[in-house]
């Protein structure tokens, strides 16, 4: 009798989780859900496009001459319009670029991973047309484009704000591995390009950061090449303000007006 109970409860399962497979491998409604928090434009900005199979992708700028250029890509629920006036007044002599991805802020399309990837090849060869020094700051989500970016292009300057060795062990940390992997299609897995990174890389991660876990910025610091990264930690603040302290406007200013520092040793949900 406990046996036959044992076989059906055994089969039960074994129905639910194909069910919940099949929904996983078919549909991309759960991963949309979970990693991607599509946000409207809320402040008046110039705006160039471009052209892409889904239609077009918005970009806000601040038009700019000479070699200087930095690109920006936010976190999965960011207006990255907001950032665009802060960023003019940190950088005055740089052209800024920040796309507003796939279904965020005006643009077409849906977000993904190789979607994204793509856009910012794209945007990188817009830009290099008229810049030769091209900066990149990638924040959250966007840290991991940033870093593939970084992999394919030169680039003069990279900055990695609150990243992670890949989405996955973020989402590990806040949800059963299993479901984890079952919900996400997209794991951004920064770990596999930082060690061919040789642009030097600042990396700023927050002291109380409840949706990166400081672990996993470490990890991703400890995969690049001796040398290359710098790892900084922003005090008391956590995974939305830590541009508030002054310390992390100090760093990015200093970083990537040519005063990186020497790389040293790691210091003695959500949006992403």
């Amino acid at each position: 009798m406990l046996r036959l109970s044992l076989k059906k409860i055994g089969f039960v399962l074994l129905i639910a989780l194909a069910g919940v497979l099949s929904i996983a491998a078919c549909s991309s409604w759960p991963q949309r859900q979970f990693l991607y928090f599509p946000q409207p434009k809320t402040v008046p900005t110039p705006t160039l496009t471009l052209a892409t199979e889904a239609g077009d992708v918005l970009v806000s700028v601040r038009e700019r001459s000479g070699e200087n250029a930095l690109i920006y890509f936010g976190g999965n629920a960011d207006d990255v319009s907001r950032s665009l006036a802060s960023l003019a007044a940190d950088f005055p002599d740089y052209a800024l670029y920040l796309p507003h991805y796939r279904g965020y802020g005006g643009s077409a399309g849906t977000p993904s991973e190789d979607a994204l990837t793509r856009d910012a090849l794209a945007l990188y060869e817009r830009v290099r047309v008229q810049h030769s020094h091209i900066v990149v700051i990638g924040y959250s989500l966007g840290s991991g484009i940033a870093v593939r970016l970084t992999h394919q292009k030169p680039v003069a300057r990279l900055v990695l704000v609150s990243p992670y060795d890949s989405i996955l062990n973020v989402a590990r940390h806040h949800f059963p591995a299993l479901l984890a992997a079952l919900l996400l299609r997209d794991k951004y897995e920064s770990w596999r390009y930082t060690p061919q990174i040789t642009t030097s890389t600042l990396i700023l991660m927050a002291e109380r950061d409840n949706v990166i876990p400081n672990e996993r910025s470490v990890a991703l610091y400890k995969t690049f090449r001796k040398g290359v990264a710098l790892l900084e930690t922003i005090p008391e603040q956590g995974h939305g303000s830590i541009s508030w302290h002054p310390k992390y406007g100090e760093l990015l200013r200093s970083f990537i007006n040519g005063m990186p520092g020497s790389a040293g040793e790691t210091p003695a949900l959500p949006g992403f």
